[in-house]
C-alpha cells in the first residue's frame, strides 16, 4: 500500500499535486493536512483540519475515525499505525511577506510548519518528503526570502528521510486564488521565454509540470538521499 500526505494543497502548486496523485495508480490514499478542509470529494482522498502549528499534538487516528463510519479508512489508520505502508510526504507550504505580514509570520509559515509537517510525517513512516522551494534557495542569501526557503531546505535534510526532493521551480504559471502584481508582470514579461524554449532554469514554469515532475519523482527509485531539481529538470521530468 501506498500512502501519500500533502501540507499546501490548497495552494497553486498542491492544488496540481494532489491531480496528479488522484490519477495515478500507484497511490491507494491521500491525506491532505490543513487549517480547513477543501471542497473537493475523491475516493482516495482524506482530509483532516486542524492547527498545523500544533500538529504534533493531533489525534490525527480519531479526525480520520470520524469520517469513517462504515470502516472504509481502517486501512489507512492500519498502515499508519503499523507502518506497514509505504509513505510519501508532499509540502507546497507557502506564503509571501506580503499576505504574512511580517518577516516573523512569513518565517513561522515558510519555515516552521514545513519542519513540523515534516517531522510529523517521519512518526508517520514517512520514507520520502518531497519539498516545494524556489530557485535561488540558500541559507546564506541576503534575501530574506531565499534565506529562508534555504534554512528549510537544511533542515529538511537533517531529518533523516531515506529520500528527501528539493523542487526549485522558477516564477510559477497557473491560476491563483489571490492576485500578485508583481508575479502578474513577470509573467507578462517572462512568459515569451516559454514560447521561445530559451533559458530553460529561468523561464517560467507551469504548476502542473512542478507537480507532475514531483510524483513521478516520489515513484522512481532514486540514487540519493538527497536531491535538488532545478527547474529545468522539472520540465524535463513532466514530459
Amino acid at each position: 500500500m501506498k500512502i501519500a500526505l500533502i501540507s499546501g494543497a490548497s495552494g497553486l502548486v498542491g492544488k496540481e499535486i494532489l491531480h496528479q496523485l488522484f490519477k495515478s495508480e500507484d497511490y491507494d490514499y491521500v491525506l491532505s493536512i490543513g487549517r480547513r478542509k477543501r471542497a473537493i470529494k475523491q475516493q482516495k482522498l482524506v482530509q483532516i483540519e486542524g492547527d498545523m502549528a500544533k500538529i504534533d499534538t493531533w489525534d490525527w487516528e480519531g479526525k480520520i475515525a470520524s469520517q469513517s463510519l462504515s470502516g472504509e479508512y481502517f486501512p489507512l489508520i492500519e498502515g499508519l499505525t503499523q507502518k506497514t505502508a509505504e509513505v510519501h510526504a508532499f509540502s507546497s507550504l507557502g506564503t509571501t511577506i506580503n499576505q504574512a505580514g511580517s518577516k516573523e509570520k512569513f518565517f513561522a509559515i515558510d519555515h516552521d510548519l514545513v519542519i513540523g509537517f515534516a517531522k510529523w510525517a517521519k512518526t508517520l513512516g514517512a520514507s520520502k518528503f518531497l519539498y516545494v522551494s524556489s530557485s535561488g534557495a540558500d541559507a546564506n542569501s541576503s534575501i530574506f526570502y531565499s534565506q529562508t526557503k534555504g534554512k528549510t531546505e537544511e533542515d529538511l535534510k537533517a531529518l533523516g528521510f531515506d529520500y528527501v526532493g528539493l523542487f526549485r521551480p522558477s516564477l510559477l504559471m497557473g491560476n491563483r486564488n489571490e492576485f500578485r502584481f508583481g508575479e502578474q508582470v513577470a509573467q507578462l514579461v517572462m512568459k515569451p521565454l516559454i514560447w521561445l524554449k530559451l533559458f530553460k532554469n529561468i523561464r517560467p514554469i507551469y504548476d502542473y509540470q512542478v507537480a507532475k515532475g514531483m510524483v513521478k519523482t516520489a515513484l522512481a527509485k532514486n540514487a540519493h538521499s538527497v536531491e535538488i531539481i532545478s527547474s529545468g529538470e522539472l520540465q524535463d521530468l513532466s514530459k
